[in-house]
């Protein structure tokens, strides 16, 4: 007969797996529209004028990376042993994409549905920090 303390463990693990597996799609979903032509063009035009370098770092370049790196976070997150760096470096990805949100946010004559005003946005970002962080450290 199963202990109670083997049930809050499966219990546990069974929302460990969910949270992490939703975090997990939203960041794998993210990662392959950074691939799509039309979308990635409009993540490209979302980067700061600061953030605009030629070269390597061009605009299109950079949606690439980031993307890669949405791709990696959601299968690390998903790996016990990986999963509490995969959503520390989740958490760094989204603290560092956050001016091309806000200048998203501070352009919407230009950006149409995608200019989320600043503090709904911010507040999204922090949520879903907060979502990662919970999803890396559960076991």
């Amino acid at each position: 007969m199963p202990q109670h303390g083997d049930m809050e463990s499966s219990t546990m693990q069974i929302v460990s797996w969910i949270v992490r597996g939703l975090v997990a799609a939203i960041f794998l979903v993210m990662g392959v529209n950074h691939f799509r032509p039309r979308l990635a063009r409009g993540m490209a035009a979302s980067i700061p004028p600061a953030f605009r370098w030629n070269g390597v770092l061009r605009p299109l370049n950079l949606v690439y990376f980031t993307g890669v790196c949405e791709l990696a976070g959601g299968v690390g997150i998903l790996i016990p042993v990986t999963s509490l760096a995969a959503a520390i470096c989740l958490v760094v990805f989204l603290v560092a994409v956050f001016p091309a949100n806000a200048h998203l946010a501070a352009h919407p004559e230009k950006f149409g549905r995608a200019s989320i005003p600043f503090w709904p946005r911010l507040i999204a970002q922090l949520v879903l920090i907060a979502i990662v962080l919970v999803a890396g450290l559960l076991r």
